[in-house]
């Protein structure tokens, strides 16, 4: 498994984040099919809908709201979009799960019909009522080159 950017979104998704800078989201899945598969649902729904499972542990909800960032690099001719890392604040204890991909979206509209998957990563993690953060990607939530 690795990170990627969902077919649907690839040359579109710098442009989703400058036109509605705080309409992404994150969600963590708990089971997840292959890349390979993931790279090819074109909304949230149809992605819940396959053989993924969103996270449900104790304190759980999706990150919304967040506030992207565009980096223009004209040295390398590239850009890169990133956000900021996300807490889960006491995650997990009563009810745990073991999380295996964190899965960024661009919400065009308030049901998961209309919110479009940008990127998915590798995020290894079993709650147990500590905090939980996650940092998207190192080098940025995606870059368009």
């Amino acid at each position: 498994m690795a990170d990627g950017v969902f077919n649907i979104s690839k040359g579109a998704f710098v442009e989703k984040v400058r036109d509605g800078a705080t309409a992404l989201g994150l969600l963590l899945l708990k089971v997840v099919e292959a890349d390979d598969t993931l790279n090819n649902y074109d909304t949230l729904a149809l992605l819940l809908a396959g053989a993924n499972t969103e996270c449900d542990f104790t304190n759980y909800a999706r990150k919304t709201g967040i506030t992207g960032t565009i980096t223009v690099d004209d040295t390398n001719n590239r850009v890169d979009v990133d956000i900021p890392d996300q807490t889960w604040t006491s995650a997990g204890g009563a009810g745990n799960n073991t999380i295996v991909k964190l899965v960024t979206y661009y919400e065009e509209s308030a049901a998961d019909s209309g919110r479009v998957p940008i990127s998915y990563h590798d995020f290894s993690a079993t709650t147990d009522g500590s905090d939980l953060t996650a940092q998207v990607n190192a080098s940025g939530l995606a870059r368009a080159a």
